[in-house]
């Protein structure tokens, strides 16, 4: 482009370029519209069912699983996936482990507000989706915590020697889960979630499980080095949200984090906690909006 090109072209540069603001400040870049999420009604009440999908072609398991840090601190919101999840050190984990170590019950408490979280993403499809109708029918990543895993373990090993073993990620003799909502004590609870009786899905028609197959989505990126940020990215990312100071904590966090469950469980020296369903549903959208500010 010329000089000349470029100073006729900068007359209309200002209209331009409020509508390239109207269109950031619009569009919600932060949503990823392959995760569907259970919609909860005033009461914090929910009700869907759903189907886990067996994994798609090319990968060997149904759910990918990894770690990821979440919490406020003075220099903002620190959302990041834990390198951890590739068997490697991560800046969080190593400071959660001195604070831990150090035998002071205020610097535990501070790490337990940065403590690991565990997320489990498959594919589902929606058998009912009273509260979004449209949503029956199709195909979505889930997202879902510690609780929700540990009913699929507890179907596939059940306790008792009267109960047969199922698959829930199986086509032909798998189950609809229901997911069932519920505020207890001020929290989100999963507890009366559960398996519905075997069932082929769709009637067992291969020729539409094999159409249904083919438009999973891959769930290696969530487990892809490659699409994680390096350790020195993330200490100076770190360093960043808590001012280079390792006891700072924010003054205040919005009521969409604060009102989040924590399943505590004994810490070890990387300070791994599990995340309760209220953190997965509650205030993952949230985290995802400030990780695309």
């Amino acid at each position: 482009m010329s000089f000349s090109d470029f100073k006729n072209k900068s007359k209309n540069s200002i209209k331009s370029l409020t509508s390239k603001l109207e269109e950031m400040n619009t569009k919600e870049s932060y949503k990823d519209d392959r995760f569907w999420r259970p919609e909860l009604d005033k009461s914090s009440n929910g009700f869907a069912v759903i189907r886990f999908l067996p994994p798609s072609d090319g990968e060997d398991l149904p759910f990918a699983k990894y770690f990821s840090h979440g919490f406020k601190g003075p220099g903002g919101w620190y959302i990041e996936n834990s390198r951890t999840t590739l068997g490697e050190k991560d800046p969080v984990s190593e400071m959660n482990s001195k604070l831990w170590n150090s035998g002071t019950e205020s610097d535990k408490d501070i790490a337990r507000a940065r403590k690991r979280k565990t997320n489990y993403v498959s594919n589902i499809l929606v058998v009912s989706d009273p509260a979004n109708p449209q949503n029956e029918g199709k195909i979505f990543l889930y997202r879902y915590g510690q609780k929700i895993f540990q009913k699929i373990q507890e179907a596939m090993q059940p306790e008792f020697q009267d109960e047969e073993p199922v698959n829930p990620f199986d086509f032909w003799s798998g189950a609809d889960f229901k997911l069932k909502i519920r505020r207890v004590a001020g929290y989100i609870n999963y507890d009366k979630s559960e398996f519905g009786s075997t069932s082929p899905l769709f009637e067992g028609d291969d020729t539409i499980l094999e159409q249904t197959w083919n438009k999973q989505y891959k769930l290696s990126e969530f487990t892809d080095p490659t699409s994680y940020k390096s350790y020195d990215e993330l200490k100076i990312r770190l360093n960043d949200v808590i001012g280079g100071n390792e006891r700072a904590v924010a003054d205040s966090a919005p009521s969409t984090a604060e009102n989040v469950s924590v399943q505590e469980t004994p810490a070890t020296t990387t300070q791994e906690t599990t995340e309760s369903e209220s953190e997965a549903s509650d205030a993952l959208s949230y985290f995802e909006k400030l990780a695309s500010d």
